[in-house]
C-alpha cells in the first residue's frame, strides 16, 4: 500500500470538520503523564542484513528461563509438533472467518470437530466454535442466564480466578445486575452454606470454578440441587483445560453451562494471549448460546457438507433479541485444540494423571522443608497453594536459576500473604523439581 501523507491544508480541513483545534486534542483523554513528548529514538535507516543482524543481537538479550512453576490462569504444557504444522498451512493461517460456507468447508469441518471434542468432554449436548479467553466465556454464560431467565442477581464464589471474576463484575455492571460474591472454606472449597443463605428466586445462576483459582477440585454436584431448586443455572467452570481428561464432566454433576480457558490444548504461554474461551451447554440453551455454532449437513448432491447452522449474535438477528455482542471466535486457537485433542486421543486421561502425580509430589517435598505449610485441605489437581517464609525472596532466587516461580496470591487475596500458587505439568521432571527443592530450602 502506498503511503499518501496529507498536506497541511488536508490536516486543517479535516480538524475544522470534526471540530478539534489541533491534533493534541485527539489524545486529550490520555493523561499528560503518559504521552511521550519526544521523538522515538530511532537509528538511522539500515539494509535489510543489518537490521537482520541488529534484531538477532537484540534477541539474544532475552533471558529465557529453563522451566515454570507458575500457573494461575496459563499452563506451560507440551505442544506435539503436529500442532504447528496443521495449523501454519496456508489455508488456516491466513484465512479470515466463514462467511461463505461453500467456499469454507475445511474451517466449518474443523470448526465443527473442536465442538465435537469440547461437549464431549464437558459432558454437554452442544459448544460453540470458542470464545475470547476463559474469562468472558464466564462473563458471558452469566449474562446469558440473566437474558434467558429475566432475572438480575449473579452469584460467584470467591475461589474462582480474579480476573474471571473482575470481568464477570464487568459485564454484569452493563447489564444491571446484582454480583454477590461468596466466600471459601478452609479446604479452598465454597462455602456451601453461605451459598445456600442467598441463592433464591431472583438468582439468575451460580458460577463456581473446579479447578479453582487455588488448584483446588471442587465438588460441583454437591450444589447442584441448590441452585436448580431455585430455578437457577449452575455454570461450572475450570481453570486448566487438562482436568477434563480426569474430572467428571460438568454435564454429568448437573452444569447447565461449562466454561473455561483452552490454552492447555496446544496453545502456547504467549503473553497472555490469543486465548481460547471454552462455552458448552445443555441443549435447552441451544439458541441463546452466544458466538457461533457450525453443524452438518447433506447439500443437493447428496454429499456431506458443513454449514454456520446458528448464530445468536447482534449482527445477525434483532440486537435486542442477541444474547451477546460477540461476533466471531478464536478459530485458530480452536484449531490447534482440535489438533491437539486428535493427536493426544485416548491418552488425555494418562496425561491429566501425570499432572496430578507431578503436583502432589513437588508439594510433598516442599513440604518437607522448615517453614513450609499446607493452607487448605481440599484435593488439587497440578497446581496448589503453600505458606512459606518468603515468597519474594523465593521467586527471586528461581529466577536466579533460570526457573520462573510462582504466584503470590495475596495481590488479590490479602489474607494469604506469605503464600505462593505452585504449579506442576507433565514437562517437569523429577530431578527438576528436586532441584527447586534444593534452591528454595536454604
Amino acid at each position: 500500500m502506498d503511503y499518501t501523507p496529507h498536506t497541511s491544508d488536508d490536516v486543517r480541513e479535516m480538524l475544522q470538520i470534526i471540530g478539534a483545534g489541533s491534533l493534541d486534542d485527539l489524545f486529550s483523554d490520555i493523561p499528560e503523564a503518559f504521552r511521550l513528548n519526544r521523538f522515538l529514538r530511532l537509528p538511522a535507516a539500515l539494509s535489510e542484513l543489518e537490521v537482520s543482524e541488529m534484531m538477532r543481537g537484540k534477541a539474544g538479550l532475552n533471558a529465557v528461563q529453563s522451566m515454570t512453576l507458575t500457573g494461575a490462569g496459563a499452563y506451560h504444557h507440551y505442544i506435539p509438533a503436529v500442532v504447528g504444522h496443521v495449523i501454519s498451512r496456508s489455508e488456516f493461517y491466513t484465512a479470515y472467518t466463514p462467511y461463505q460456507a461453500e467456499i469454507s468447508q475445511g474451517i466449518l469441518q474443523a470448526i465443527y470437530e473442536y465442538q465435537t471434542m469440547i461437549a464431549r468432554l464437558t459432558g454437554m449436548q452442544v459448544a460453540n466454535a470458542s470464545m475470547y479467553d476463559g474469562a468472558s466465556a464466564m462473563a458471558e454464560a452469566a449474562v446469558l442466564a440473566g437474558k434467558t431467565l429475566k432475572r438480575d442477581k449473579i452469584i460467584l464464589c470467591r475461589s474462582i480466578h480474579p480476573e474471571y471474576r473482575e470481568v464477570v463484575s464487568t459485564y454484569c455492571w452493563a447489564n444491571g445486575y446484582d454480583v454477590v460474591e461468596i466466600p471459601y472454606l478452609d479446604s479452598g472449597q465454597l462455602d456451601a452454606s453461605a451459598l445456600a443463605a442467598v441463592v433464591d428466586k431472583k438468582t439468575a445462576a451460580v458460577l463456581v470454578q473446579s479447578p479453582n483459582f487455588f488448584g483446588v477440585i471442587e465438588d460441583i454436584g454437591a450444589i447442584e440441587p441448590m441452585v436448580h431448586s431455585c430455578g437457577a443455572l449452575l455454570v461450572a467452570g475450570f481453570t486448566d483445560a487438562t482436568s477434563l481428561g480426569i474430572l467428571k464432566p460438568a454435564g454429568e454433576v448437573g452444569a447447565d453451562i461449562a466454561v473455561g480457558e483452552g490454552q492447555s490444548f496446544g496453545n502456547p504461554m504467549n503473553y497472555g494471549g490469543p486465548y481460547l474461551g471454552i462455552f458448552a451447554g445443555t441443549d435447552k440453551l441451544l439458541r441463546k448460546i452466544p458466538g457461533r455454532l457450525s453443524g452438518a449437513t447433506i447439500d443437493q448432491s447428496g454429499q456431506r457438507g458443513f454449514v454456520l447452522t446458528l448464530q445468536a449474535r447482534e449482527q445477525h438477528i434483532r440486537r435486542e433479541r442477541a444474547t451477546s455482542n460477540i461476533c466471531t471466535n478464536e478459530a485458530l486457537c480452536a484449531l490447534a485444540a482440535a489438533v491437539y485433542l486428535t493427536s493426544l486421543g485416548k491418552n488425555l486421561p494418562d496425561l491429566a494423571k501425570l499432572n496430578v502425580y507431578k503436583a502432589h509430589y513437588l508439594r510433598k517435598q516442599l513440604l518437607s522443608l522448615d517453614g513450609w505449610k499446607p493452607v487448605f485441605s481440599g484435593p488439587v489437581y497440578n497446581e496448589f497453594v503453600l505458606r512459606c517464609p518468603d515468597p519474594s525472596l523465593i521467586n527471586r532466587r528461581l529466577r536466579e536459576e533460570g526457573i520462573v516461580g510462582g504466584y503470590e496470591p495475596a495481590s488479590d487475596y490479602p489474607e494469604l500473604d506469605n503464600t505462593l500458587l505452585l504449579c506442576a505439568t507433565e514437562l517437569l521432571r523429577k530431578e527438576d523439581m528436586d532441584n527447586v527443592v534444593s534452591i528454595v530450602s536454604g
